[in-house]
C-alpha cells in the first residue's frame, strides 16, 4: 500500500506492517489502520505512528524504556481479546510524545511531553493495537536513572 505522509512523503507500506486499531484512537476513531515508520538507515528512538486512513494524522511514539520508565498496567479481558494476546510478552507498549510549546517549557523540561495516561499497546504478531486510557492512578511506574 502506498501512503502520502506529511513527514516522509510517499512511502510504500507492506501489508504485513499494517497495525489495525479496531476502536481507533480516542478523538480519531475513524483512523483504524496505522503503520510505524521511521527514517531509513538508522535505529530510531522515536517512530511515527502514521494513519493509513487519514494521511494528515500521525503521532510521534517511543517506548517508555527510552524515557527511563518501567511501565506496568493491567489489561481487561476484553482488551486482551481485542489484541488477540496469548502472552504478556507479545505486547509492546509505546507512549505518544510531542514537542512542548513555548508556554509549556520550563528550565527542568526536556522539551518533550509524553502521554503516560494513555499508552499504546500493540500485539506485533497479530498486528492489532489499542490505546489504553488510564482513568486513575493504579498502574506501576518506576523511574530509572540513566547511567
Amino acid at each position: 500500500m502506498q501512503i502520502k505522509s506529511p513527514v516522509f512523503g510517499n512511502a510504500d507500506i507492506a501489508d504485513d506492517k499494517i497495525i489495525d486499531f479496531p476502536a481507533g484512537l480516542p478523538g480519531f476513531e475513524h483512523c483504524r489502520r496505522f503503520a510505524l515508520v521511521h527514517e531509513e538507515g538508522r535505529e530510531p528512538d522515536v517512530l511515527l505512528l502514521q494513519s493509513l486512513d487519514e494521511p494528515d494524522v500521525a503521532f510521534s511514539v517511543t517506548g517508555p524504556e527510552q524515557l527511563g520508565i518501567n511501565f506496568e498496567f493491567i489489561l481487561s479481558d476484553d482488551e486482551v481479546a481485542l489484541l488477540q494476546l496469548e502472552s504478556a510478552q507479545d505486547a509492546a507498549v509505546a507512549v505518544i510524545v510531542r514537542k512542548e510549546t513555548g508556554e509549556e517549557t520550563s528550565p527542568a523540561s526536556t522539551g518533550l511531553r509524553a502521554n503516560f495516561m494513555a499508552p499504546l499497546v500493540i500485539n506485533a504478531g497479530a498486528r492489532r493495537g489499542l490505546q489504553k486510557v488510564i482513568n486513575r492512578l493504579g498502574c506501576e511506574i518506576t523511574l530509572r536513572a540513566q547511567t
